[in-house]
């Protein structure tokens, strides 16, 4: 599903280069539930924005369902991300303004998405928060914002899901569902999943693994 050909992303940093991401080749296939660990600063997140056209590379390619995204338009991408790409951000990202349901609804607003309305309620069933649909960002504590987050990701029906750090400020029991409710879209919708975590034990849950150390990436074999 995911093809990444010598990816290099680099900043200029006091008069210096510095490369986030270097020369890094990677497949994920189709279903697959894979993750990326390393250190704060090892290119991980970076790598997430790149594979989700959020910002392009110096050089390299990568390609989605054998769509070239760094050859698309701005406009082409967006509609590609819409279709295809749901992202859960290491922060809840909500729309303070808006409701819960509001919230996880916006993603459908730019796209053609049928009965949205009721999946988005179960959803909020699903993550704990069917009682919170007319609650505003700033009523909830950080995991109750992270888990609105988390619905939203799914309710376009996305066929990719990049999370990053989705259980960053989960507690443990909490953090175990959002993995058996990641587990089940995997198993009935074939949702693929790419998450970049600093949590081996977390990675370990999710199958196969990589580890990004100063821009580089290998896979680790268990």
């Amino acid at each position: 599903m995911i093809e990444v050909k010598n990816l290099i992303k680099s900043y200029r940093i006091d008069g210096q280069t510095f490369k986030a991401v270097d020369d890094v080749s990677l497949s994920v296939r189709k279903g697959d539930m894979t993750s990326i660990v390393g250190h704060s600063g090892s290119g991980k997140t970076t790598l997430l924005s790149l594979m989700g056209g959020l910002t392009k590379p110096n050089s390299g390619g990568i390609t989605i369902d054998n769509e070239d995204i760094l050859s698309m338009t701005d406009t082409a991408l967006s509609e590609f991300r819409n279709r295809k790409i749901s992202f859960i951000y290491q922060f809840g990202s909500l729309i303070p303004t808006l409701t819960v349901l509001e919230n996880v609804l916006l993603p459908t607003v730019f796209g053609k998405h049928q009965d949205v309305v009721k999946y988005a309620h179960e959803l909020l069933e699903i993550v704990g928060l069917e009682s919170k649909i007319k609650a505003y960002p700033s009523q909830l504590s950080g995991g109750q914002q992270r888990r609105v987050a988390i619905a939203r990701a799914f309710v376009s029906s996305p066929g990719l899901v990049l999370a990053d750090e989705p259980t960053g400020d989960l507690d443990e029991e909490t953090e175990a569902e959002v993995i058996r409710f990641f587990s089940s879209m995997n198993q009935q919708k074939g949702i693929t999943y790419l998450v970049v975590t600093h949590s081996t034990e977390l990675a370990r849950k999710l199958g196969r693994q990589f580890k990004m150390h100063n821009g580089s990436i290998s896979e680790i074999i268990e």
